[in-house]
């Protein structure tokens, strides 16, 4: 088939075009007519072509080549066919309908829009805020998942790099294919003696580990049948949904709730009990121990959710269930390395035959591209790092409390829970948003608005999560200017002494 490619000349500035074909030892002569086979803008079989060749295209030899000029009319023929190429746009209901959908979202305050923040090395947690105006400004980050700073962590940083240097950038496949380097498997294990577990396994992300287990575990077990905190990260709905047996949901952190739930289905065959450590919208953590005490009496297996946890919590960060004593009672622990271990991807400890279950048949595990060398070395380095030491998680709760005093004093309302978390609560979605507007441009300080489906409507806020480089200074300052935006604002303070 010839091929046109079309050239402007640097100096003359006329159009030309080259032809390349593989059947062709010399250029057709655009000035006289051509056979239909070779006229510009169509396509043709090899066997339409002239039989000139003298070799086979397989064999040594190049094709013609050559540089000749074009008229304009032919060359916007090209273009026009190029032109008709490109995606058609929406019917217009479909258009309209996605349209009127994100317009009811900015009137309501819930339309969501990403703050582009560069962070720095050696200085977190100051960064940069490229706005949209194409302006920059130093801010400091309040908001962060990177709870102890581990993302830029000299061990962290460098373990990337030099597996960058030895594997390169991508896994290159899936786990099975090509996709398993020497540092997954030593993430792997390394999880798995942090957790006290036989096995472990990583996933792309900590919404798929927790999909992709919970729907795999409760399909594999015959008659099996899920029970759900109320308050479920999404990512553990989606595995229930995507399991298709049985469910039912009990009320948050109720354990009579629980209890008869399982009564009711006391002889199921299997009975899987899901449930968080720590919630991260409201800080809370659940009644571990009591959940275990049912599940031991109704014989049901338990999935805890640890990506608040891990990291943060426990003699090696193996989370709540590992400082309560609790690790041997729970039957699969699900975390994340892209939170306190400032990396990225999710996992999944447990039994060894739980885990190979899940390994063998959960098709987001199977068919999924494998984390890239360096962040599984990133995230071997991070978690043997915070296996050994508590002194960052040590100082992050400190500076938890001392950031809870000062907001106690200046009657700012706030989740006083046991965790690292602080949710400051304003209750308003527009005034949600125009308090952490005024936050970042008055003041520097990025705390990101959370509202519906996140939280329920009414209880909208900010989630703060001072660590060990927020220093008592920077807390100060933060609170002032949350005092200062609550007075111009005239956000409620009556529900401060409620919810501290």
């Amino acid at each position: 088939m010839p091929i046109l490619a079309i050239h402007r000349g640097c100096a003359s500035g006329k159009l030309t075009f080259r032809l390349h074909c593989p059947f062709l030892r010399t250029a057709p002569d655009l000035s006289k007519p051509q056979n239909p086979a070779m006229q510009v803008g169509t396509l043709s079989t090899c066997a339409q072509a002239p039989a000139v060749q003298e070799k086979s295209p397989h064999q040594s030899g190049n094709p013609a080549v050559e540089s000749v000029d074009i008229p304009e009319n032919m060359i916007s023929e090209v273009v026009s066919k190029k032109e008709s190429a490109r995606p058609k746009s929406l019917p217009v209901n479909a258009m309209q309908s996605l349209e009127n959908k994100l317009e009811t979202l900015r009137e309501e305050g819930k339309y969501r829009t990403f703050v582009d923040v560069e962070r720095h090395v050696g200085e977190f947690p100051s960064a940069t805020w490229h706005n949209p105006n194409a302006t920059e400004r130093p801010i400091q980050v309040w908001c962060n998942n990177d709870y102890l700073g581990m993302g830029q962590h000299e061990d962290v940083i460098e373990a990337m790099c030099e597996a960058t240097k030895t594997c390169g950038a991508g896994a290159g496949g899936t786990r099975n294919i090509s996709g398993t380097t020497i540092y997954h498997t030593k993430l792997e294990k390394e999880l798995a003696e942090v957790h006290d577990m036989e096995s472990a396994l990583v996933f792309s992300s900590g919404f798929v580990a927790n999909e992709a287990a919970i729907s795999t575990i409760a399909k594999q077990l015959p008659g099996c049948e899920i029970f759900s905190d109320a308050k479920n990260h999404a990512s553990m709905i989606e595995g229930v949904r995507n399991a298709r047996v049985p469910k039912h949901i009990w009320r948050h952190n109720d354990l009579e709730h629980l209890e008869e739930l399982l009564e009711a289905r006391k002889d199921a065959p299997n009975k899987l009990i899901v449930f968080e450590s720590v919630y991260s919208m409201d800080g809370d953590i659940a009644p571990i121990e009591e959940i275990c005490d049912l599940a031991d009496k109704y014989q049901a297996l338990t999935y805890i959710d640890e990506v608040h946890a891990v990291g943060l919590y426990g003699e090696k960060g193996g989370g709540v269930a590992q400082l309560r004593g609790l690790s041997d009672r729970i039957t699969v622990i699900s975390g994340t390395l892209g939170k306190a271990y400032g990396v990225h991807g999710g996992y999944i400890a447990g039994p060894s035959v739980v885990v190979d279950a899940v390994r063998s048949f959960a098709p987001g595990f199977i068919f999924t591209t494998s984390i890239p060398p360096a962040v599984a070395a990133g995230a071997l380095a991070s978690v043997r790092y915070l296996k050994k030491s508590s002194k960052e998680r040590d100082l992050q709760k400190e500076r938890a409390e001392f950031m809870k005093k000062q907001l106690a004093e200046k009657c700012i309302p706030f989740i006083n829970s046991e965790s690292h978390i602080i949710p400051v609560m304003v209750g308003d979605a527009k005034l949600c948003k125009k308090g952490a507007d005024l936050l970042m441009e008055r003041f520097g300080i990025y705390v990101q608005p959370i509202n519906y489906p996140t939280v329920p409507v009414g209880t909208e806020r900010y989630r703060f999560t001072p660590g060990p480089l927020h220093d008592e200074e920077m807390i100060v300052e933060a609170v002032e200017a949350l005092d200062e935006v609550w007075s111009a604002l005239n956000i409620d303070r009556a529900s401060a002494s409620t919810a501290n």
